[in-house]
């Protein structure tokens, strides 16, 4: 069984509604969902001019390998009406796989561990609050010292 750190997340529409049948399509089509963070909110990173998104980050045990799974991913964006327009632009619904056990590739569609993580805040919050001991395979430090590290000071807070 693998295990994949991922992170969810929207702007569009019902924000966490989305958010939860983001949740239910990913443990039907990909993997039990083992854990889950509390659901965050951030300003839009990258392209600012944007609503607020809702994040929350998930642990799952899959059966499939990272190749599989991204493309299981994908399918699921798709069925919720994710459009790819324009990068960092608004999204009913993203996806990202952060960690997939200890792997690194670097695929043209998939690049693991995630390549831009430890820098944004809006991941690394909901990902340490599941997963703080958690090594990144590349950088070898904790998710914890990474969010303590982390540059970007973009405010997360808890969304109730």
């Amino acid at each position: 069984m693998n295990k994949a750190y991922l992170l969810t997340g929207g702007n569009l529409g019902n924000r966490e509604e989305n958010l939860e049948k983001a949740r239910n399509r990913i443990a039907l089509h990909c993997g039990e969902i083992v854990k889950a963070s509390s659901v965050y909110e951030t300003a839009a990173w990258g392209k600012t001019d944007q609503p607020a998104f809702l994040n929350q980050a998930l642990e799952i045990h899959t059966s499939l390998n990272a190749k599989q799974l991204i493309r299981r991913i994908l399918k699921v964006e798709k069925m919720m009406g994710r459009i790819r327009k324009k990068k960092y632009g608004p999204r009913i619904i993203d996806i990202d796989i952060l960690l997939f056990n200890s792997e690194k590739h670097n695929y043209s569609f998939l690049k693991l561990p995630h390549p831009e993580m430890q820098n944004r805040r809006f991941a690394l919050l909901p990902l340490a609050e599941i997963a703080p001991d958690t090594i990144h395979p590349v950088l070898k430090k904790t998710v914890a010292q990474l969010l303590k590290e982390c540059p970007d000071k973009l405010k997360v807070k808890k969304y109730s």
